[in-house]
């Protein structure tokens, strides 16, 4: 069986977006605690636009947050020449109504997942695309720019790498081969640290040229990349994006905690696979459901693990920012490489 995850770079217009939307949160809680935070971002050419919802005490600098991002990225000391247009109103009172008395911020259903095939508890095709990228991030070559994606497919059945593909912006003088020879060598280094094979098949840049990327190329939007924010498409998601919003949005809280809840059930040997779904009602604190599918391979019966997560877990959306400290996390480093892929990460723990 083939299975193909993909991975973007920070400089992927899309996760630009992302990453902008992530720190109008960050700034905001880091100045109110309290703030409601529920902002999108666009950007094309030169412009970006920010809009949304935001209920704080603090009022954002939109223009020196775009800037740090855009300087973060890699864009230097082009990250000035943006023009950033924004419309912002205040969190609708009939959405407060229901936040305020601890209630969940949207009806909305989530997924976390896990699997026992990486020591990331996540899927070994998507952990090598993202570490390839991060690894190229790392790298720093002179003749790569901003914008990238990886994608690697595997077979299942042979427990192999088929095809592993990065496809990077570049210098308009460097040669495809240059290329290659730079970016080879990080493929097959991701595939030695995971014991995998490395006579995969191998393409970069598979059109011969890269050289306008970012939002010169594409346009981004917030949102648009879950499986690259999530688990490169192994298991279902509810569809709501994670970041631009502050943690009261189970959007964002509950994606967390399931996927701590399955975390610690294959961590525990409960079984080698776990999706856990969780449910929400707007202004209703407990989950109107809880699911979960082992894929078979569980250890104990599957509605023993579903009895366990409501007696063991609080999954309020006011118990999930409590335990997993939502409001003191620095949301501008899980917008890009995945949101479940750092140690630090309190729902990693």
């Amino acid at each position: 069986m083939l299975f193909t995850s993909e991975q973007v770079s920070r400089g992927h217009p899309d996760k630009i977006c992302d990453q902008i939307a992530d720190a109008i949160v960050t700034d905001c809680l880091q100045h109110d605690r309290n703030s409601r935070v529920a902002v999108e971002c666009m950007i094309k050419g030169s412009d970006v636009y920010i809009s949304g919802e935001i209920t704080s005490k603090h009022d954002p600098d939109f223009d020196a947050l775009v800037q740090m991002i855009l300087w973060m990225v890699g864009y230097g000391k082009d990250s000035y020449s943006f023009t950033v247009h924004h419309h912002i109103t205040r969190q609708s009172p009939d959405i407060a109504l229901g936040v305020d008395k601890q209630g969940a911020g949207d009806q909305g259903i989530i997924f976390g997942y896990a699997t026992s095939e990486t020591q990331e508890l996540l899927p070994l095709p998507f952990v090598l695309a993202t570490e390839a990228l991060e690894a190229l991030a790392d790298l720093r070559s002179p003749i790569l720019l901003p914008d990238a994606k990886s994608q690697v497919t595997y077979d299942y059945r042979r427990n192999r790498i088929d095809t592993f593909l990065i496809s990077t912006q570049h210098q308009e003088d460097a040669s495809l081969d240059e290329v290659r020879h730079t970016v080879e060598p990080i493929m097959k280094k991701a595939a030695r640290r995971y014991s995998q094979n490395e006579d995969f098949k191998v393409l970069v840049n598979p059109t011969g040229r890269f050289v306008l990327g970012g939002s010169f190329a594409d346009t981004g939007v917030t949102g648009r990349k879950l499986a690259c924010d999530t688990y490169g498409g192994a298991c279902r998601f509810g569809g709501g994006a994670l970041s631009g919003k502050d943690p009261t949005k189970v959007d964002r809280s509950a994606a967390y905690m399931a996927r701590k809840v399955a975390r610690d059930i294959v961590k525990q040997g409960f079984a080698k696979r776990c999706e856990v779904q969780l449910a929400y009602a707007i202004g209703v604190a407990e989950p109107v459901s809880v699911s979960v599918d082992c894929f078979g391979t569980q250890r104990v019966p599957k509605n023993y693990i579903e009895r366990l997560i409501r007696k063991r877990y609080d999954l309020t959306p006011s118990g999930i920012i409590t335990n997993l400290r939502l409001k003191d996390v620095d949301y501008n480093r899980v917008s890009y490489l995945g949101h479940f892929w750092r140690a630090w990460m309190p729902w990693e723990e």
